[in-house]
């Protein structure tokens, strides 16, 4: 769900620029090692701290989604090139673990979303931070769901399905995180006739979330949708993180 800087993509790699101009390699510390970019050993991915670390992370990752986004200011200050989106993300206690239904609506027509689906993010032992994403069957039922505890807790396991090639690999950067789809081109898309593949990132900080979404063609890989001025900038306007702590056995009050 975002239009990263080469400087945030050279440190994703691993690389850092010299005066030169050069990238080169830099150490990687530890912690980064266990959220993406690159295998720990055994020893370490079984430790009772690296279980911890990355919890907490996992935790930190649920909490900071979990509220109200608006890029009210961005659209008001760029009306041509962005539309005003309210982007809320909710838990649901009675699915798995940090199960949270989004719902993505233009402020014209908040009770009318465009795009609701129930994101779970979890720890995956070969690729660490993930976010699972999944469409529900028949999406219409659950239109304002997000502001009804009554119909959010009518979302059952049954009504989930796996949007294969769209889960999104996260890596902890410490005082944000970054994500992407996962590689393959396999997010299929189909929009005005054509079909195309989703390319997503996004960056969360607590407070603040910046996301950008593209088409590309399967064939020729050529942009067919999506943004073209930048990515969309979003600050949390309500904090449910508190809604997280007493769900799942008390799971989130660690």
């Amino acid at each position: 769900m975002e239009l990263l800087t080469e400087t945030l993509l050279n440190r994703r790699r691993g690389f850092v620029l010299k005066h030169s101009g050069k990238p080169q390699r830099k150490d990687v510390p530890i912690v980064s090692m266990l959220f993406g970019l690159s295998i720990p050993p055994p020893a370490v991915a079984a430790s009772p701290w690296f279980e911890r670390v990355m919890t907490n992370s996992l935790d930190r990752l649920t909490r900071w989604l979990c509220g109200s986004f608006s890029n009210q200011q961005q659209a008001f200050e760029n009306p041509p090139l962005y539309g005003h989106i309210h982007v809320r993300y909710r838990p649901l206690g009675q699915l798995a673990p940090r199960s949270m239904l989004i719902e993505q609506a233009y402020a014209i027509a908040p009770k009318e979303p465009y795009r609701i689906r129930v994101v779970r993010p979890l720890l995956c032992p070969e690729q660490g931070l993930k976010v699972m994403n999944y469409t529900l069957a028949e999406p219409q039922r659950f239109f304002g769901a997000i502001d009804d505890a009554d119909l959010r807790a009518e979302i059952r396991e049954d009504d989930l399905t796996h949007l294969e090639g769209c889960n999104y690999l996260v890596r902890d950067q410490g005082d944000h995180f970054s994500g992407s789809v996962e590689p393959g081109c396999r997010c299929k898309v189909r929009r005005k006739g054509r079909d195309s593949y989703l390319v997503s990132e996004f960056v969360l900080r607590n407070g603040s979330m910046e996301t950008i979404d593209r088409g590309h063609d399967p064939d020729t890989h050529e942009q067919l949708w999506g943004s073209l001025p930048g990515p969309f900038l979003f600050e949390r306007r309500e904090d449910w993180s508190d809604e997280l702590l007493p769900l799942w056995g008390g799971l989130m009050q660690g």
